[in-house]
């Protein structure tokens, strides 16, 4: 180590005495060049009284502009970076060292020799400052130039769409950078008072009906927008076009990335398929509805899953009295637990590892720590291996949410919430034929207790664990084929945050018994979102990535609903959420069959189905021939 810094500072110093060497130099040329100048560029024209005053002060003229020079950095800055401070400080050591000539000429002038004309000392900072300037930026501008052609090669085309302060800041990251491989062959914007226009540099080409041509002309690899503040369904649109060039898509996170000035390359991400729902995300004031859990001892169960751990986010954000969160998978629990300590150093934090199946263990947990809100996200969610294990199914799912909920109840919960899935209407699997016992529970734990008992129902939640997309990006990095099990499934989609967003709006309008449904907008054929992600990952679909039908899986139908036909709909503050009206069940034969469902899952019945049915009607499922 002590070899290698030795090594350092020897070139450090060399470099350092070129540079004093340089401006030795440059000084004294500044000096005869200004007066040269000054005289027609005829050095004989130059009278020896002004000659002689230079010559005169020049020793010490070097030495102050020297040390000028020092105090500015000129000496210690990686001028490999340099940037507009530098160039400040160059301007300010020229003109510093320029007012020194000037003083210093006078002094001889007292001595009996002949002023020295006013021209002359615009000249020598003229002069001065480019031959400054040309040794610190040199380095920079020949060190580009040698990258760049060293990387000729390994250039990425790019477009960027977007011709405002992201893309601007986009682009002169990428053309100022000394390590970049982007190659910005053009700009795309639909403002038709830009085209033709030029920012650092590179032109406007035109709107979005040129994002086609372009990508074909200027052979573009990887297309960036920069539209941070756009709306979800005009960058559906143009990613609609983009995903036609089989490019590379890249994109900002969003508006607050332009606001907080943090734009940059860093901060692209690649164009996920949530950008192609064509919808803005659910508008929740979350600070004014957050504002019942202030205070408030709160308790998430499942914390640790995709829905649990964004509860769990939200809520850390608005400072709660105390934060329970409950899980039984250790692994998730402790990931999120070192996210929230991390980001909410002041949250009184607890961390339990507790299976909501487990009597006792529940109502010691709400015994001891007192909870006041309930988000009951725990459940086993995966369609196809609850068909295998069914019993399973109705043990977690149903007396889970039985067990918790009565332990609330019997602890002075004010608001239950419990997360249920659109798969709860007109049930063709175990998982949602469990969901809507789920809901029964809740309805009717509602008439008879004094805590608000309500459910929340929504669809696919894009990146949750076990959702479509994750698998769909791991087969692609494989390189295919893409698995869809039908050409014309489709389901309903939402980003965690909206499904979150969904969740705690309910526990702010919660009166009880209601189950909050979110209008999802149009469903969406997966097939289609395998396609989108396909070409949005640069690939062609069926030449680069195949795509396989495997057929349905056990449990699964081609369409989810929102609603039963039985049930109305109720509108809310939020037009994008609706109250769906109970539905009316005879209380005595829905316990008595709870029990008897109770038995046969402990007993593991060799097919509790039948017995499922009993409870919810609108169940079916396929008998085995």
């Amino acid at each position: 180590m002590k070899t290698a810094k030795k090594i350092f500072d020897v070139k450090k110093f060399y470099r350092r005495t070129a540079l004093i060497i340089y401006d030795i130099i440059s000084v004294i040329a500044a000096s005869f060049i200004a007066l040269y100048m000054r005289f027609n560029f005829d050095m004989e024209e130059v009278p020896r009284y002004f000659l002689t005053p230079i010559e005169k002060f020049l020793p010490l003229s070097i030495i102050l502009t020297i040390l000028v020079l020092y105090i500015f950095r000129m000496y210690s800055s990686l001028w490999a970076f340099a940037g507009e401070t530098e160039l400040q400080n160059i301007v300010i050591s020229s003109v510093i060292s320029t007012i020194i000539q000037a003083i210093g000429l006078q002094f001889f002038r007292v001595k009996g020799y002949q002023a020295v004309p006013i021209s002359y000392y615009f000249l020598y900072m003229f002069c001065l400052l480019s031959l400054i300037f040309v040794s610190r930026f040199s380095y920079r501008f020949l060190r580009s130039y040698k990258h760049k052609n060293q990387n000729k090669k390994n250039t990425i085309s790019v477009m960027i769409i977007g011709a405002g302060e992201a893309a601007n800041s986009i682009v002169k990251e990428i053309v100022n950078s000394n390590f970049s491989t982007m190659v910005i062959r053009c700009i795309i914007d639909d403002d038709p008072g830009k085209a033709g226009r030029f920012i650092q540099g590179i032109k406007v080409v035109g709107g979005r009906n040129k994002i086609i041509e372009c990508a074909d002309l200027y052979d573009i690899d990887e297309i960036i927008v920069a539209m941070p503040s756009a709306s979800r369904a005009t960058i559906s649109e143009i990613l609609d076009i983009c995903k036609e060039t089989n490019c590379k898509l890249r994109s900002l996170p969003g508006m607050y990335q332009l606001v907080n000035g943090e734009v940059s390359v860093a901060k692209l991400r690649d164009v996920e398929v949530e950008d192609l729902l064509g919808r803005d995300p659910i508008e929740v004031d979350l600070d004014s509805i957050l504002g019942y859990v202030k205070d408030e001892v709160v308790l998430v169960t499942g914390g640790g899953g995709s829905i649990g751990s964004e509860l769990c986010r939200q809520i850390a954000s608005h400072h709660p009295k105390q934060l329970i969160l409950v899980d039984i998978y250790e692994n998730s629990a402790y990931d999120v637990q070192q996210e929230l300590k991390l980001r909410y150093p002041e949250l009184d934090l607890v961390v339990l590892i507790a299976s909501v199946r487990n009597t006792n263990r529940m109502n010691r947990i709400f015994e001891m720590y007192k909870p006041k809100i309930v988000y009951h996200a725990a459940a086993h969610k995966h369609v196809p291996l609850m068909e295998t294990s069914p019993n399973e199914a109705i043990k977690n799912n149903v007396f889970g949410t039985w067990k918790t909920a009565q332990a609330a109840a019997q602890n002075g919960v004010r608001r239950f919430v419990m997360i249920s899935t659109d798969k709860a209407v007109n049930p063709t699997n175990i998982m949602g034929a469990s969901k809507r016992i789920c809901e029964m529970i809740i309805q009717t734990f509602n008439k008879h207790y004094e805590t608000e008992f309500v459910a929340v129902r929504f669809g696919n939640v894009l990146g949750s664990n076990g959702s479509v997309i994750p698998l769909f990006k791991k087969q692609i990095m494989a390189g295919g084929p893409v698995t869809v099990t039908h050409p014309d499934i489709i389901r309903y989609f939402m980003t965690i945050p909206e499904a979150v967003s969904l969740v705690l709006q309910a526990g702010a309008f919660a009166k009880g018994g209601e189950i909050f449904v979110l209008d999802m907008g149009k469903p969406v054929k997966i097939v289609d979102l395998a396609r989108n992600l396909i070409r949005l990952s640069g690939y062609r679909v069926d030449e680069d990535i195949k795509i396989e039908f495997t057929g349905l899986r056990p449990g699964e139908k081609l369409y989810e609903e929102l609603l039963m036909s039985e049930e109305g709909l109720t509108a809310t503050e939020n037009k994008s959420i609706f109250i769906a009206k109970p539905i009316e069940l005879n209380e005595d034969d829905f316990f008595k069959t709870l029990k008897a469902l109770k038995e046969e899952s402990k007993n593991e019945a060799a097919d509790i189905r039948p017995l499922v049915k009993e409870i919810v009607s609108t169940y079916t499922y396929k008998t085995e021939v």
